[in-house]
């Protein structure tokens, strides 16, 4: 399992490829948004994007969507509300649908990792968009979003800036005690069980000693130190904003505020430029001026760390 640590990560070149805008989904007077393809370890993965009118160059935000059932998620679940905000004040959006959700092809994934790598094939392929400014890339990501957020953020990136939102746990041994670890088999048997984690990818045709040797970390607190981002922010080096509503962890799909709580202090105490937001009564997706006031924060930090003037709607 070592390549799926966080030194086994940062030991790793990704590539990229290629943007292919497949499909114009929609074009109005300040953006034009695509279905997207790109290639990431081989695999074809599909994704948004929205591009603001005009020349640019413009500065980007990768967008990370929280878990969804893949039956009934469609490209731009989980970011579509948080793009349109964002496009309309001048930034491109990007939002990957990760391996087996969407289009993309399926293919293991242990820990996150395999969702960790789209995103990095994604950055590296951004150079391929002729609007896109790659000196000026921000991150934002909702729930298992934002745990795959915290991880990237551990690794080497050109990213200035990321938005937590009502992140999962950056310790991977939280994930597995609220969740257990991957669901070995069928991804669809595996979503409707509450005792596995299907957001991980194990199919029984893997070799045995790999199944377990996940098996092996997922039970190993040493092991579970090396993959889980919380034991390396010393990495970090972008400001981060982490944004969770004091209601949520209130069903098994939801994140508890106490992980937020756990990962803020964790990097005060790494130093690093961190700020908190709780939103009184708000749950695991915000609502009202709550949300309001998330997205104008999380835009304050991405215009001051991209160096952005923001475009008023």
């Amino acid at each position: 399992m070592y390549p799926y640590t966080i030194a086994g990560l940062r030991e790793r070149t990704f590539t990229g490829g290629e943007i292919s805008l497949d499909v114009v989904l929609g074009l109005t007077d300040t953006y034009t948004r695509y279905l997207i393809s790109y290639p990431s370890d081989g695999l074809r993965i599909t994704g948004i994007l929205q591009i603001p009118a005009g020349q640019g160059p413009f500065p980007v935000i990768v967008m990370n969507h929280g878990f969804a059932a893949r039956s009934s998620y469609t490209s731009g679940n989980g970011t579509d509300r948080a793009a349109e905000y964002l496009v309309s004040r001048g930034y491109i959006t990007i939002a990957s649908d990760f391996r087996t959700w969407g289009g993309s092809d399926i293919s293991p994934s242990f820990f996150h990792t395999g969702l960790v790598a789209d995103v990095m094939n994604l950055i590296a392929s951004l150079p391929s968009i002729p609007q896109a400014d790659v000196s000026r890339i921000g991150m934002w990501g909702h729930s298992m979003g934002g745990g795959i957020t915290t991880k990237i953020l551990t690794l080497e990136t050109p990213v200035r800036a990321a938005v937590l939102y009502a992140p999962n746990s950056a310790d991977d041994a939280d994930l597995i005690a609220r969740w257990g670890y991957g669901c070995i088999g069928d991804i669809s048997v595996g979503e409707l069980l509450e005792t596995c984690n299907s957001a991980d990818v194990i199919p029984e045709s893997l070799p045995a000693e790999m199944i377990a040797a996940y098996v092996e970390s997922a039970t190993s607190a040493e092991r579970m130190r090396e993959i889980a981002p919380f034991y390396h922010l010393e990495n970090i080096s972008v400001p981060v904003q982490i944004h969770i509503g004091s209601a949520d962890g209130d069903y098994i799909g939801s994140t508890p505020p106490e992980w937020s709580y756990k990962l803020n202090q964790g990097l005060l105490d790494a130093g690093k430029d961190v700020e908190l937001f709780v939103y009184d009564g708000q749950r695991h997706s915000f609502t009202g001026d709550a949300w309001l006031l998330f997205m104008d924060r999380a835009v304050t930090l991405f215009d001051a760390a991209l160096n952005t003037n923001t475009i008023s709607q």
